[in-house]
């Protein structure tokens, strides 16, 4: 039953998605919101929008570990496991824009929390500043798409190309029909969802926030999983990585910021354990976006193929912390004396290595 459970939570979490997605991503498209933003803001947050259900559900419901553990699980998959499978698919192309801007923003709300995140809860005034946080970007990225926007229409002599006709979706009532049933589906699928996570928890023993680290935020991450190897596969590199960036900025200011404003006078709790090594991985992971992404400006599917293997590393890890296992000790010393250090001078000669080729390069072509 509450394997039924579980399933029918993700399938309602997909569906309330994806019926998000298509009436939010048109409503804008039909205001004059160019598709860029949309999918910055729109598309990548509404992939992000069972993250959001799960976590303000699991508050009120008082399960706050789930909660945390969800959003700080969330991103971790994100990196590691769909750009890993990603960039297993076809070397990802990173867009410019991308390391210069979105990154650093992500880099900058994962140190936030971290900050506010030290005293052991975030408060309902700190979650109002994530949220707060939230709509600055949003607005950030529609006034700066504005601004190219013009430059564009300046350069092509004011000229606009006129939309196409649209579908059986290019209506208004129907584009707020589909917003309404994306919303009903991931309230509806958030909550079977806790309720079997939570089940699963009391079943085999583990607690809350293992379940809301692994299963739960792996679960809640299918819409990112989906968006993100359809467009490796269809050629269209930047928008995987894209969604994945975008999504791990609402994760943590859309996500915690509202999950801290409903966590009432109490605010929301961090376990000890998140403090001690979660939220350092998260942390971790978003930095080593940089480097990465940096080596001649895409994923190789080397890289690729490192980042799941942590992910696998991460989880294998979490799973013999829950059961106190005699191979843990063993476990963590290999993974910290050998293959961290291995891949961070890996990591390191690749990224020098292709600064100095850029470098060359610039040096030929002004010969």
């Amino acid at each position: 039953m509450n394997l039924l459970m579980f399933l029918a939570g993700l399938v309602l979490l997909v569906l309330g998605a994806n019926a998000l997605v298509r009436g939010a991503s048109n409503l804008a498209l039909s205001f004059g919101i160019s598709p860029l933003v949309v999918g910055l803001t729109i598309v990548a947050f509404g992939t992000s929008a069972p993250e959001m259900a799960v976590s303000v559900g699991a508050v009120l419901d008082g399960r706050t570990d789930i909660a945390v553990g969800n959003v700080v699980g969330s991103n971790v998959f994100n990196v590691l496991f769909i750009l890993g499978v990603s960039a297993l698919i076809t070397p990802l192309a990173v867009n410019r824009q991308l390391i210069r801007q979105e990154v650093p923003i992500m880099l900058g709300a994962s140190l936030l929390l971290a900050a506010l995140a030290l005293d052991g809860s975030v408060s309902m005034i700190e979650g109002g500043l994530l949220f707060a946080l939230l709509l600055g970007y949003t607005v950030f990225l529609i006034v700066q798409s504005r601004r190219e926007s013009a430059a564009a229409r300046s350069e092509s002599g004011g000229e606009t190309v006129p939309a196409e006709a649209g579908g059986w979706d290019s209506r208004l009532p129907v584009q707020l029909l589909l917003i309404a049933v994306g919303l009903a589906a991931l309230v509806g699928g958030s909550d079977l969802l806790v309720q079997a996570a939570v089940s699963f928890a009391k079943a085999i023993g583990v607690s809350d926030l293992i379940i809301g680290l692994t299963i739960v935020s792996a679960g809640t991450s299918l819409p990112e999983v989906a968006a993100s190897l359809a467009a490796a596969v269809k050629g269209e590199r930047d928008i995987a990585v894209g969604n994945v960036v975008g999504s791990n900025v609402f994760n943590i200011l859309g996500c915690v910021g509202l999950s801290g404003l409903v966590s009432g006078a109490a605010g929301l709790g961090i376990a000890p354990s998140v403090l001690n090594f979660d939220l350092w991985v998260m942390l971790a992971v978003a930095l080593a976006c940089l480097p990465v992404f940096m080596t001649g400006r895409e994923i190789a599917r080397w890289e690729g193929a490192v980042f799941v293997g942590y992910y696998v590393a991460y989880v294998t890890y979490l799973v013999l912390a829950a059961k106190d296992h005699d191979a843990l000790p063993e476990f963590s010393v290999v993974m910290m004396s050998f293959v961290v250090p291995l891949t961070i001078v890996t990591l390191l000669v690749a990224m020098f290595g292709s600064r100095g080729g850029d470098r060359r390069s610039v040096g030929q072509g002004k010969g």
